[in-house]
This record gives structure tokens, C-alpha cells and sequence, in this order.
């Protein structure tokens, strides 16, 4: 052929001849030629000149169908395309019209024209200015077509050589009748042809044209935000203004531009299988908006079935074109060019809604609105941390090791908190110090703070604001709810979560504020200040600090008060369970950042990362491998199709049950380090021993480069085998210790060594669900969310030996209770009596405070609130027709206290040498419960209405069920217990009854009589008796009046010369009769006797007395609800 173009004129219309197979081959030859400066005009506002791109290698297209609307229309400008595209790991399929096609060819074409004419108007201007004729020429002007999506020119590159594809390469042949499968064959042939042209240039293939025409942008390719589906240009309103161009906000096809006048603008979408963001553009990453996906009602309200995510919208002008998306409290409205586009979006986004495994949009077990994690080999993992000072020190470590993002979200923070003690060695320990360490390093810090109501509160969340903020501006910080704009007075934001990297999250019941670290000695003296420094020496049942502005001055008088001890249970996540937590602070950020700061740009909208378990994305990619020797720190390739495998997410999703231990998948118990070697981090480097208790997960923010492509999809925790570790070690010389960091987790089939009881526990492969309480208020959710309730209530039902309660309040309700309205107290009622009536052993042990942990003596006047939430837990307890123990009483008489007991936990103390000893309640502030030794409920919710009905207080919480089972025994049999759990109730007993090395073996067994009574029961009695002979401290069951108490109280502060809240100083010396003389002891004599903490909750402490709020008290007029 003598041209490059010809047209062939037939008897029909004209059409393009495809080029033939030796042009088609020499063609390609033609584009390597082309500059990298190609498309120079991309964006024209980019640091250092430089054009963004999105994809960094060339993309593959196949043209896999090609169909038409009628087998009798042989036009093929008519025909469409099914294309499949691949980059890398991602697949995506395309459906394009030839129009659609041409569309693109001509807009290269007319891109390349007018840049080399806006090169020669350049060369011209400085030809007249060389010679001084004039200082400037008339840049050319054009107008853009009304669906070109491209951007200013940028002149700076040369025009030349930058040939796109000839006309005579587009794949448009010359119909033949009666071969309409022949045309078919060729239109795909020249179709496949035309695709490889463009394709094969990287500056081409970046473009504004191609990347609107293969739909991508700058989310596309991010493998933290999961696979790539549907992105298209479409229309929104609700937006700020963006562009100033008419053509820009034309809404429609018509030519009118009257119709869109009301200020729709155009704007990129990216739909990802857990959200909808917009963007300004594809080349800009930065989102304008984002929808969040979340749990749909289950009816409109209209009875036409479940709410959809997206629906279709009807206008009366035909030429409109809309669908809306509704999520939680928002109802966008959106435009398209047509109607066929609004079904493919409405098809898309409900998919994604919907799509397995995640479902966001459907509820799953428990009405959560995350699914189980662990059924299969996902990278699920858990840790739990007994106490502030094991917690801490591991927070520290994670965020000392944050490499791009850090969550952190409280109910109080407090950002003088020391994490490592005594704190004058550990200065960089604090946590500003931390933070601006960090931030200054280009981490992202994002911190949730609950605002509280000032009057009710002294926790002074905006000092701490003001704090955070004035350390760096990479530092961002939101307190919410605004209580008059969100008539929220009564609830509060209780999580407690740190998320770092999306890799390793902690939540449970500590806060990073004053008053929370401690260790399981539970000191009650500091003197001189050496652990806690300041207002960190906290008891807030003696004084709540009223200024924070100097927080390293004393509150209280050493010398004088005891400190509060407190205790409670934390939990690390690794794995997907780690981004389902995430993605709840995305969620709540998100919603607070709408309200409180929607047009500040210093605040961003966050995107939730997706778990991806696709292996077809992996390519060649090194595998990761998963045999009986690999270390369960690493993943198994899980085969899975395109649609992922369904899992259950019902109610009825059975709990994990261990497989007998003779069978032929009976679990094999090895030896393995706990978590990784703490003598290398995650590059191999030398590390701290002291200070690497676990892993933390690999850097999230490396380059994302060839031989390492699924960053993101599948945790890559490069556990390392212990051969190779104990190998190591040798080698270097170096020795685990086996009392530090549990860093070894077990000895044969043994969960638990004797001189292993400790704080941190072992790090596990488990099953695990985020469940927390959320409402529209609290989160912008569209119901409310009360799956730890529904837990609870559900564990219980189905335990089968033990329920072990730590908790900070427990105020729940019968059946009937119409006032109370959680059933937790319903559900272990009813499972007593079950095992009562199958003459079965059951146990329920609850550990709860003493008293509540607010200030204010019993009898004080201003200490109305502390005898409300009295009332309500005795009215729980043992008060009353709605309380357990008289229901059970009326039915099983005495026997009820085999089933079911109640705990607190107490110590006592030298306040400094040869100072006074001092008792005080160890605060119980852990909100866990374990059942079986198999399952643990570990978060930050309380046994109350506030925490569990959904509506109210804000919560978040970790179902944990074991895949990981010893050997152990239950009522005297062999059972199956989980590491997790098992390890986990071994350390809290131990500390509670104060077992020793070598004497854990005798409460392995938690539910026969020589656990439960001989040991459990005794020693807890036995200590209450102690320590009400050496103190007669507040509460005990001695005191049942008013006048009582008031009675106890003077004559024990005259006696001791102290005049403590709950009194707890003994006297210089205990005083007894012996032969008829008055002798004296040293108190310290007697509580030698005292083992661990536990003591008896005092049932009858005040039994005579109405507790609740009197008419001229404030607390009166207060709804009953914000005790309950």
C-alpha cells in the first residue's frame, strides 16, 4: 500500500482500512522513538515540573469478546469490546464502543496538534523578542470538547517525534456480507492491533485520555485499598466549588447549559470493596470525599426489603441521569451522561457493598459489622497484656517503630504520660516526646479525643489538644462530640486504641493518660517519686486534679495518701483484625472531621486499607509458603476465585472446636519464639533484647518495587523459624531468658511454665472479631450497633464449664427489667439454672472494684453519684427482686454461691520507709471475660447500658476464640485448652492469689472443688479477714447503715491520726489480748499472711440504706441512665 492511509470506497458507506500485517509489525517499531516528554501537559502544577503518572510499567490489554446489539447490523461503529486489562497484580475488564475508541484516537491526535502548535508560538515569541519587535505573542486558544477530561497545557518538551497511532491503525474494517463471524474475528484482530500501539509507550499510556479510558487514577494501583473495580467521571453537588469551567459543570447531554446551572461538578470516582471516594482528578490521590461502606438496615421502613447502597433515581427530564449512594446518616446524590451508565454504577457499588469476604454492608456473627477473622490462615494474630507497664512499654515499641501512620483514640490521654519507668531514666519515653520524634520523621499522628462536658469531667481534653497540636503540624487532633450542635450531653467515646502503620493495634481498657500504669506488685507508696511522677501519683477517690497546666506537680501528699493501684487487660492485633479496627477510626474520624471541620484542609479524610487473600493477583510473585514447619507468624496461600470464598456471617456461625488430639489433624504443639527474635528487628538489625517483646509487623511505606508487588495485600511478617533463631543466637552468643518477655511460650504441651507467669502473653494465631457499640450520633452509622452486647449474651448460652467475669461495673438485667435493658445478667442466670437443673458443675466468677472509682466518701455529701452506681450494682447483684443472687436463692437456695461468686481485689504498703502502711482497692478497670479456657472477650466496654446497648457510649472490643490448644483438664477430664485463653487466666489467677513459681499447676484445673474452693474460695476470704482486722477499711459487709459507717469512720481517723476516704491505715500497732494484757503488733506481721489481691466482695456493705440520689441533691435531677 503507497500510503499510510487510505479510505476503501465501496457500494455502502466509507470506512478505514486496517493497515496491513507488515505495516501492523513495522508500526511498533515507530513508538519507542517517541520522547518521554510525549504527554508534557499531564499537570502543570506538580513540585519540581515533574508530570504524575499512575502506572510506572506497561499495562497488557486483550481483547477477549467482541459483541453487537443486533446480529443483523453489520455497522462497526456499532460493535463493543470486552477488553481485559492487567498491570502488575491488578485485572480489571473494560467494555468500549468503537465510538469510544475513535473518541480516544482523536483526542491524542488533537492533544498532539495543539501542543506543537503552542511549541511553535513559543519559538516565534522568542524570535520577536530577540529581535525586540515584541515582548510577547498571543498564546493560542481552544476549546474542549464537553466529555474531554484533560487539563492546561504545559509547553515545555519538544513536539517532535511524537507520532500517536495513524489513522490507518484503527481497527475499522470494511464489512462483507454474510461473513458477520469473519468480521468479528478481524474487528478483534485490528481492535488487539490499535490497543498494542498506544500501549507500548509509557508517556502515551499516562495521559489524561487513556487513563479516562482504561479507568484509573492514582487509587487504582494502592494494594492497601484492595482490588481495582469501577472509576468513571461523575457528577456530585454536595462538594465545595472545584472548577470554574462551564463545560465542567455540564451535568447532561443536552446543549442547554440553563439546565445546569446549580452547581454540579465534575469529579473522579474510585469505588474500592469498602468505599466510594472522590477525587478532583485521576492524577490527584488526595480524596474530596469519601463514603465509607457500613452495616445497611435491614428494611427501608416502607416493607420493600433491605436499604441498598446505591439506587437508581428518576427525573422528570429525560435527559438527567441520576443514582443516589445512602450510607449510615448520608444520602449523596449522584449524575451520569446516561442511563446506561447509572445501572453500571448502581450494579457496581452494591456489589462491592455486599462482596465476600467483608460484606460491609451486611451484618455478620453477632450483628457486627466486621466479619470473623482467622477461619482461615489470614495472619490473625493476638496478644494480651496484663497491666499498664507490660501495655505501655509495648505501645512505645510500635510507635518508636511507626514508619508512615499512627491511630490513637481515648477516652482520656494525657500527653506527659511516661511510657517506660522510673521515668527519669526514660525521659524520651514520654509520650509528646514520642509523638514529635515521629511526627518530625513524616509520620502521620491522628488522635480522637472525647470531649467532654466540663462540668461532669476533669479530664480537660482541650489542654491536652492545645498540647498535642502546638508539637508539630504532622500532629492532627479532633475532640468530638460538640455537645450543643449534637444535643449529645450524657454519652461519651470510650475506646482505647493505638493503630500504627495499619500493622499493630492495641486496644482494652487502658487509656494513655495519668493513673493507668502499673504492675502487678500494685504499689500504693512513691516516695521519693521514682515510677510516678506528679499527677501521675493518682487516686481519684481521695481528689480529681483540678488543673492540669503543671502536671508534674503533686496532687496528693505522699506522705499522706496512698496511691490507686489499677488493673487491667490489654490486647495487640496483627492482621486483618488490625484494619477492621482501623477502619472503625476511619469511620468515626471521618464523621468527626465532617462536623467539626469540614472545610479545613489541614484535616484529612482517611481511607480505610482492605484485606486482600487473592492469590491469582500474585503472579510469579514469591510465594509465601505454609507447611507443618512454618512459624505461624506467616500466611498460607489461600486459593480463592475472583468472588472470594462466602463465609457465614450470621449468629449462627459456629465457635471454633478443637479437634481431639489423637485425630489425624490433631494440633501439633512446637516450640516457637514468642512473636519474633527480639535480637533483630524487621531488616535484620541488631536490636535491644529488653526491648523487642513482639513483633510489630513489616513497614507499610516502603517503595512499592518490582520483586515485591503485594505490599499490603497479605500481612508479610517474615517470621523467621526458631532453628534459624536458636541458630542465630548460638552463634552470637547470646541466651533467651526465660523469665523476660515470655519469650519462650511453652514447655512440651504445657501452655505455661511455673517461671513463666508474667505480663505479656504469648503471641498467637487465633480467630478474631472486632465487635464494638456504635450509633448514628457516635459514628454517622445508620442503626445501631450492639454486637458486643449480642456477644456476651451469646458466649454465655454456649459456655460449658466457666464464665470468668473482670469488669469494671456490672449493672445488667432479668427478664422483664424495665429499666435495665442489657441481658447480660439474664444469660448467665439462665445458664446456671441450666446446669443446675442437669446437675452439672458451672462456675461464674466476677471481679469488679470495691467501690466506684470517682471521688468522695460513701456518707460524703457531694458523693451522690458514687452511691447511684452503688445501688445500681447491689440492685444487680443481691438487692431486690431484679437482682441474681435472690432469684437464684429463691430457687436453689445456698447452693447458688457453688455456681456463681463475686470478687474485689485489694493490697497494702509501706507510703515510703518507715512511713505508715496503707491499704487501698486495686481498681479493677479490665473489661474481659473468658470462657472454657477457649474463648476471651477482651475492649474497652463495661457490664452496663452505657456500654452495651449501642446507642449510647461509644466501644470497641475483640472476640478471641483459640486455634492454638494444650492439654489440660476441666471438672477432673481432659480438655482442650486454648493458649490464648488458658494463659491468659493463669496469669490473672496467679496474681490475684498470689501463686509462686512451681505452683500454677494447682489452678489449671479452674472448676473442681480444690481450684474453686479450697484455693480460689479460702484465699479470698482468708485476705478479706486480714485486711479488715488490720484496717476495718471501707467497703466491708460489717457496715449496713449510714450511721454505721459515720460511727467507723470517726473512730478509726482519731485512732490513726488519718483521715483517708476509704480509711486503709493501719495503726502503729495491732492491739489483742493475750493472758488478759493488751499487746501490740506490727500490723506488717499479720498481713504477711495476706496472698495476691483477691478478696470477697462485701454483699451486705450498706444493705440497710437507700443509695440513690435524694431530692436536694443535683445528682436527683440527673437522668437515671447516666449511672446505668
Amino acid at each position: 500500500m503507497a500510503s499510510t492511509e487510505q479510505l476503501m470506497i465501496g457500494g455502502g458507506p466509507k470506512y478505514v482500512q486496517m493497515q496491513s500485517e507488515a505495516e501492523a509489525e513495522a508500526a511498533p517499531s515507530d513508538f519507542p522513538s517517541m520522547a518521554s516528554s510525549f504527554f508534557s501537559f499531564h499537570h502543570h502544577n506538580f513540585p519540581g515540573g515533574e508530570s504524575p503518572r499512575i502506572f510506572y510499567e506497561l499495562p497488557k490489554a486483550t481483547i477477549v469478546q467482541v459483541s453487537r446489539p443486533d446480529a443483523g447490523d453489520i455497522s462497526p461503529m456499532l460493535l463493543t469490546y470486552t477488553i481485559e486489562v492487567q498491570y502488575k497484580h491488578f485485572k480489571w475488564d473494560l467494555v468500549k464502543k468503537a465510538s469510544q475508541v475513535f473518541y480516544l484516537h482523536f483526542a491524542l491526535k488533537k492533544r498532539k496538534f495543539i501542543e506543537e502548535m503552542h511549541e511553535k508560538q513559543e519559538q516565534v515569541k522568542e524570535w520577536l523578542q530577540n529581535l525586540g519587535i515584541g515582548d510577547q505573542a498571543t498564546a493560542m486558544q481552544y476549546d474542549e470538547e464537553p466529555d474531554d477530561e484533560t487539563v492546561p497545557l504545559r509547553g515545555d518538551g519538544s513536539a517532535r517525534n511524537r507520532d500517536v497511532p495513524s489513522s490507518a491503525a484503527l481497527p475499522i474494517i470494511r464489512p462483507a456480507l454474510g461473513r458477520q463471524h469473519s468480521m468479528s474475528d478481524r474487528a478483534k484482530g485490528a481492535m488487539q492491533g490499535y490497543l498494542n500501539h498506544f500501549l507500548s509507550n509509557i508517556d502515551i499510556v499516562n495521559s489524561q485520555e487513556v487513563c479516562k479510558f482504561l479507568e484509573v487514577s492514582k487509587l487504582s494501583f494502592a494494594p492497601e485499598y484492595g482490588p481495582k473495580l469501577k472509576e468513571d467521571y461523575i457528577m456530585v453537588k454536595h462538594l465545595p466549588k472545584i472548577l470554574d469551567n462551564a463545560e465542567d459543570r455540564r451535568c447532561c447531554s443536552c446543549q442547554w447549559l440553563c439546565c445546569c446551572r446549580d452547581n454540579w461538578q465534575k469529579v473522579w470516582a474510585v469505588l474500592k470493596p469498602g468505599f466510594l471516594a472522590f477525587l478532583k482528578d485521576p492524577f490527584d490521590p488526595k480524596p474530596l470525599d469519601i463514603v465509607v461502606f457500613d452495616v445497611l438496615p435491614a428494611s427501608d421502613g416502607n416493607g420493600e426489603g433491605r436499604v441498598s447502597l446505591a439506587k437508581e433515581v428518576h427525573d422528570h427530564n429525560p435527559l438527567r441521569h441520576y443514582f443516589r449512594v445512602t450510607c449510615g446518616t448520608r444520602s449523596i446524590k449522584l449524575r451520569t451522561k446516561s442511563n446506561a451508565k447509572v445501572k453500571d454504577w448502581v450494579v457496581a457499588i452494591n456489589d462491592a457493598g455486599l462482596r465476600p469476604p467483608e460484606g460491609w454492608c451486611h451484618p455478620h456473627r453477632f450483628g457486627s459489622f466486621a466479619p470473623p477473622r482467622g477461619l482461615i490462615e489470614d495472619g490473625s494474630q493476638a496478644q494480651w497484656f496484663v497491666d499498664g507497664s507490660a501495655a505501655f512499654e509495648a505501645i512505645g515499641l510500635a510507635i518508636e517503630e511507626a514508619k508512615s501512620e499512627i491511630f490513637i483514640c481515648g477516652w482520656w490521654l494525657c500527653p506527659e504520660l511516661y511510657l517506660r519507668r522510673p521515668f527519669h531514666a526514660h525521659a524520651s519515653s514520654r509520650l509528646d516526646s514520642l509523638l514529635e520524634s515521629k511526627a518530625k520523621q513524616g509520620v502521620q499522628v491522628y488522635i480522637l479525643l472525647y470531649k467532654e462536658v466540663a462540668l461532669a469531667l476533669k479530664i480537660n481534653s482541650v489542654y491536652s489538644k492545645r498540647k498535642l497540636l502546638g508539637i508539630h503540624e504532622n500532629i492532627r487532633v479532633l475532640r468530638y462530640p460538640d455537645h450543643f450542635s449534637s444535643g449529645v450531653y450524657l454519652w461519651s467515646h470510650h475506646e482505647k486504641i493505638v493503630i500504627v502503620d495499619h500493622q499493630i493495634c492495641f486496644l482494652g481498657g487502658l487509656d494513655l493518660c495519668f493513673g493507668r500504669y502499673d504492675s502487678g506488685e500494685h504499689k500504693v507508696g512513691d516516695h521519693p517519686s521514682q515510677i510516678w511522677p506528679g499527677k501521675d501519683y493518682y487516686n481519684p477517690r481521695e481528689s480529681e486534679p483540678n488543673s492540669w497546666e503543671d502536671t508534674m506537680k503533686d496532687e496528693l501528699d505522699r506522705l499522706k495518701y496512698p496511691r490507686m493501684p489499677w488493673h487491667d487487660v490489654h490486647c495487640a492485633l496483627w492482621g486483618p483484625p488490625c484494619r477492621d479496627v482501623a477502619r472503625h477510626f476511619v469511620q468515626r474520624w471521618n464523621y468527626a472531621k465532617r462536623n467539626k471541620a469540614p472545610n479545613e484542609q489541614a484535616i484529612p479524610l482517611l481511607l480505610p486499607q482492605h484485606h486482600m487473600v487473592i492469590p491469582h493477583y500474585m503472579g510469579k510473585n514469591k510465594e509465601i509458603e505454609s507447611g507443618e514447619n512454618s512459624d505461624y507468624g506467616n500466611h498460607k496461600d489461600v486459593r480463592r476465585n475472583d468472588s472470594f470464598s462466602s463465609l457465614s456471617s450470621f449468629q449462627d456461625v459456629p465457635l471454633l472446636i478443637p479437634q481431639e488430639a489423637d485425630g489425624p489433624d490433631a494440633v501439633k504443639i512446637e516450640p516457637k519464639l514468642n512473636g519474633f527474635n527480639p535480637l533483630h528487628d524487621l531488616h535484620g538489625q541488631t536490636s535491644r533484647l529488653s526491648r523487642n517483646p513482639f513483633f510489630f509487623g513489616k513497614s507499610k511505606i516502603e517503595p512499592l518495587i518490582p520483586d515485591m508487588p503485594m505490599r499490603g495485600f497479605v500481612d508479610d511478617h517474615d517470621t523467621l523459624d526458631l532453628q534459624s533463631e536458636m541458630s542465630h543466637m548460638k552463634q552470637t552468643g547470646l541466651e533467651v531468658s526465660e523469665k523476660e518477655w515470655w519469650e519462650i511460650q511453652e514447655r512440651g504441651d504445657q501452655v505455661v511454665s511455673a517461671d513463666e507467669i508474667g505480663q505479656v502473653g504469648p503471641r498467637v494465631s487465633c480467630c478474631c472479631q472486632i465487635i464494638r457499640s456504635v450509633s448514628q450520633w457516635s459514628a454517622g452509622t445508620s442503626q445501631n450497633e450492639e454486637s458486643i452486647h449480642s456477644a456476651y449474651c451469646s458466649l454465655i448460652d454456649r459456655a460449658e464449664h466457666y464464665v470468668y467475669i473482670e469488669n469494671q461495673f456490672f449493672i445488667s438485667g432479668l427478664s422483664g427489667d424495665e429499666i435495665i435493658q442489657n441481658r447480660v445478667l439474664e444469660a448467665i442466670y439462665r445458664r446456671i439454672m441450666r446446669a443446675h437443673n442437669e446437675k452439672k458443675c458451672f462456675r461464674v466468677i466476677i471481679v469488679i472494684p470495691l467501690l466506684p472509682g470517682f471521688q468522695g466518701g460513701v456518707d460524703d455529701s457531694g458523693a451522690a453519684s458514687v452511691r447511684a452506681i452503688m445501688h445500681w450494682q447491689y440492685r444487680t447483684i443481691c438487692r431486690g427482686h431484679n437482682s441474681i443472687l435472690h432469684n437464684l436463692y429463691n430457687l436453689i437456695g445456698p447452693k447458688m454461691h457453688d455456681f456463681i461468686s463475686f470478687y474485689g481485689l485489694r493490697t497494702y504498703g509501706r507510703l515510703y520507709d518507715g512511713g505508715p502502711v496503707a491499704s487501698s482497692q486495686v481498681y479493677v478497670h479490665s473489661k474481659i471475660m473468658i470462657i472454657d479456657d477457649r474463648t476471651t472477650l477482651i475492649g474497652s466496654a463495661n457490664i452496663n447500658d452505657r456500654s452495651l446497648l449501642g446507642s449510647r457510649d461509644s466501644e470497641i472490643g475483640l472476640l478471641i476464640e483459640d486455634r492454638e490448644f494444650v492439654h489440660s483438664s476441666i471438672g477432673g477430664k481432659s480438655w482442650k485448652a486454648g493458649k490464648f485463653a488458658m494463659s491468659l487466666r493463669l496469669s490473672l489467677w496467679s496474681e490475684h492469689i498470689g501463686l509462686h513459681a512451681g505452683e500454677v499447676n494447682q489452678i489449671r484445673d479452674p472448676v473442681i472443688d480444690s481450684t474453686y474452693k479450697d484455693i480460689w474460695m479460702a484465699t479470698a476470704k482468708t485476705n478479706t479477714t486480714i485486711y479488715q482486722d488490720v484496717f476495718s477499711c471501707i467497703p466491708n459487709d460489717l457496715i449496713h447503715t449510714r450511721v454505721s459507717l459515720r460511727q467507723c469512720m470517726s473512730f478509726w481517723r482519731e485512732k490513726t491520726g488519718h483521715t483517708t476516704t476509704d480509711l486503709g491505715i493501719a495503726p502503729n500497732k495491732l492491739e489483742s489480748y493475750k493472758d488478759g494484757d493488751i499487746t501490740g503488733t506490727d500490723p506488717m506481721e499479720r498481713l504477711k499472711s495476706v496472698k495476691g489481691h483477691l478478696v470477697s466482695f462485701p454483699l451486705d456493705f450498706m444493705c440497710k440504706e437507700d443509695l440513690r440520689p435524694v431530692f436536694n441533691e443535683s445528682e436527683y435531677y440527673a437522668s437515671p441512665q447516666v449511672f446505668h
